[in-house]
């Protein structure tokens, strides 16, 4: 079993990767617009506390857009799915 924790709070992030049962994380654009801070920064400062996947959704809805999004999303961090 893979435990994968799904927030975008930064404590709650590395508390939970202190137990050391943390696997990834599953977060969102809207998780992050909660913490009142930019995409790109949240998602890189949970690549630097897990060593794991970390998913990062789009926003686009098209997929003419979605997918050049994602792309841009995935080079963020070797471990951005």
């Amino acid at each position: 079993m893979k435990f994968f924790i799904d927030t975008a709070d930064i404590d709650e992030i590395r508390d939970a990767a202190s137990w050391g049962i943390v696997d990834g994380v599953t977060t969102n654009p809207s998780l992050i617009a909660m913490t009142g801070r930019d995409f790109r920064s949240v998602v890189e400062e949970i690549c630097e506390i897990v060593d794991g996947p970390i998913s990062a959704e789009c926003v686009e809805v098209m997929a003419d857009k979605m997918i050049p999004e994602a792309r841009e999303i995935a080079k963020m961090h070797p471990n951005v799915v």
